[in-house]
């Protein structure tokens, strides 16, 4: 099944294929034969995973789009110091194959031009052109994840045509600039430019400059550390030529686009974005590519100056209703149940502002522990803000799940900047989030909905675990010395602190609440009760007043157990009496490792 963001990435396409507007670059013979009608996204997380849609494994020609790495590779061989001798950092607020140098030294204006690429192809490590050229491949192959082939018919038109480029190569010779043959240079820059990649590839080199210049999926380092952060910089303020200024105001993702009609944009630590479109706008870029960019830096609040941090920090500790049960108090078949089936409750803990990265990372380990999930519990305890394409992807996430039997809930969600985007996200259609007060409640109605309790279920006085093991006919004289009492719904059957009166209540019908005073007024509940349960037995081991407030949750039927007839009866009945205490015991255990399991799960 499409995850959420791929569902995403897919309507977008659709909605975008219809764009007319452009044309293919014609300047280059070859470039004019590519299909214009071709469109593909592919965007990248930082631990590897693609979601793509459309055309992107077709192969195009990478053209401009190599500057960013080739600069990479030659900063990387040269150093900033000296590159920075060589070639500027301006925006030249020209277009691509214009003559920008500076007027005192020669030097490029920048290296995402052609003058200034022209200049760093020139600058890379070797001792011949031919291991210049061997040094280009390879880093570009080690950005991209896998090894990548020339289109020599490309190659071989832009060679032929290039007239302007040998111009420029000519006078960067005469500026000192490129030293050695620049023809033998500027071969090299029209390979590079040659170079096949398809939207993929795009989107992973994209991604490894987000990534520091690590790749996500094969973890080679494709260039220093810190490298990136200056080769992005330039990206962002001259790598959509003469549009760069509106570029970083209306999108703010570093970005670099070619005319064979790609486009890669990155996130800094987030993600890479690929798009691959030929119909490009009079300034060389692609048409349908700077749309797509537009509305994934709108729609999930991609531009660089927005507020950000690691997509992993938004998940905190996982672990299932196996370990941290709820304080429902159940008979031992529906105990047994949960006890081979409770681990398929899967609790996620999320923290800090989620923003669109955080919430598919959450969305991808719930995708990841989906066939082995019966119930979702999104604890937005420590969740201080959603933003709202977060909460568009995590409304996605729980219809999908929804309709896979798998439902979403959510629990201590208090925040308004939680709550509020949830609320819009929500179609009119849905029934929004279910959402409970704390992890307890939430973790029994999934245990509800594993068990399938229903609230009038009714249950025989020997359902009770302090009857296990008891001889029927023993089980008679108990019930015949009992009385039925029935509760509304809200009435509160024991107060915390009264005197214990010496009775003791079996649930036939119905659901009671324990609950415990604590600070401020407030109350915490400690078990819900259901048919087959009972409560106030501690009063058969002597206690004289009440630990806890019982409350009826709804209309609930109780036999009543008299302590000083049951007292009589247990004299005269040895086995009786050893029998029950036993079974307390036992129960007592059971309930205070169910306690310590939970407060480990929340450790």
């Amino acid at each position: 099944m499409p995850t959420p963001l791929q569902t995403y990435l897919a309507d977008l396409h659709a909605e975008l294929a219809g764009l007319s507007a452009g044309r293919v670059a014609t300047y280059i013979p070859e470039l004019a034969k590519v299909d214009a009608d071709k469109f593909g996204i592919c965007l990248v997380t930082m631990d590897g995973v693609a979601y793509g849609t459309g055309d992107i494994d077709p192969l195009f020609t990478i053209q401009s789009i190599s500057k960013a790495f080739v600069y990479a590779t030659a900063l990387a061989d040269r150093g900033r110091e000296f590159l920075d001798t060589k070639v500027g950092v301006e925006p030249s607020g020209d277009a691509f194959n214009s003559i920008s140098l500076d007027p005192q030294t020669g030097a490029p204006l920048n290296p995402m031009i052609n003058a200034g690429a022209i200049a760093t192809t020139s600058l890379v490590a070797g001792a011949s052109v031919q291991a210049q050229w061997q040094r280009i491949a390879s880093s570009v192959d080690t950005f991209a994840g896998r090894a990548l082939a020339v289109d020599e018919a490309v190659y071989r038109s832009e060679s032929d045509t290039g007239f302007r480029n040998r111009a420029i190569a000519w006078m960067l010779k005469n500026f000192g600039i490129v030293d050695g043959d620049p023809m033998a240079s500027l071969e090299n820059y029209f390979r590079q430019c040659s170079i096949l990649v398809n939207c993929r590839d795009l989107a992973y080199m994209a991604a490894t400059l987000a990534n520091d210049g690590v790749h996500p999926l094969t973890r080679k380092r494709a260039m220093p550390p810190g490298d990136a952060e200056q080769v992005l910089s330039v990206m962002a303020t001259c790598g959509m030529y003469d549009y760069a200024g509106s570029w970083l105001h209306d999108v703010g993702m570093p970005a670099k686009s070619g005319v064979g009609g790609g486009i890669i944009a990155v996130v800094p630590g987030r993600f890479g974005v690929g798009i691959f479109s030929p119909k490009l706008d009079a300034k060389g870029n692609s048409v349908r590519g700077i749309a797509a960019c537009e509305r994934l830096s709108r729609d999930f609040g991609l531009h660089v100056f927005t507020r950000t941090g690691s997509p992993a920090m938004a998940l905190g500790r996982v672990y299932t209703g196996a370990v941290a049960p709820s304080r429902v108090q159940r008979p031992p078949d529906t105990r047994a149940v949960l006890r081979e089936r409770a681990h398929r409750i899967k609790y996620l803990s999320l923290h800090g502002f989620l923003a669109l990265d955080g919430a598919e990372y959450v969305v991808r380990r719930m995708e990841g522990m989906a066939d082995e999930a019966s119930s979702f519990i999104l604890d937005m305890h420590e969740a201080i803000g959603l933003s709202e394409s977060a909460a568009r992807l995590l409304n996605m996430a729980r219809l999908e799940f929804a309709a896979r039997g798998i439902p979403v809930v959510c629990s201590r969600l208090r925040e308004p900047a939680v709550m509020d985007p949830l609320r819009k996200a929500a179609r009119k259609d849905d029934r929004g989030f279910l959402v409970f007060e704390d992890n307890d409640l939430a973790g029994e109605w999934c245990e509800n909905r594993i068990v399938s309790v229903m609230p009038d279920e009714m249950r025989g006085f020997a359902d009770s675990i302090l009857f296990v093991g008891v001889a029927p006919a023993l089980l008679r004289e108990v019930e015949a010395m009992t009385r039925v009492l029935d509760y509304a719904q809200g009435d509160e059957i024991l107060h915390q602190g009264e005197d214990a009166d010496g009775r003791v209540f079996f649930i036939e019908s119905g659901h009671v609440s324990v609950v415990v005073p604590i600070t401020n007024g407030a109350h915490q509940r400690v078990a819900s009760l259901g048919p087959g349960m009972e409560f106030g037995e501690m009063a058969l081991l002597g206690q004289v007043t009440r630990s806890a407030s019982v409350f009826a949750d709804t209309d609930v039927r109780c036999r009543v157990l008299d302590l000083r007839s049951w007292t009589q009866l247990a004299q005269s009945r040895p086995a009786l009496r050893i029998a029950v205490v036993e079974n307390l015991a036992k129960e007592l255990a059971t309930r205070l490792r169910g306690a310590n399991e939970w407060i480990a799960a929340l450790a």
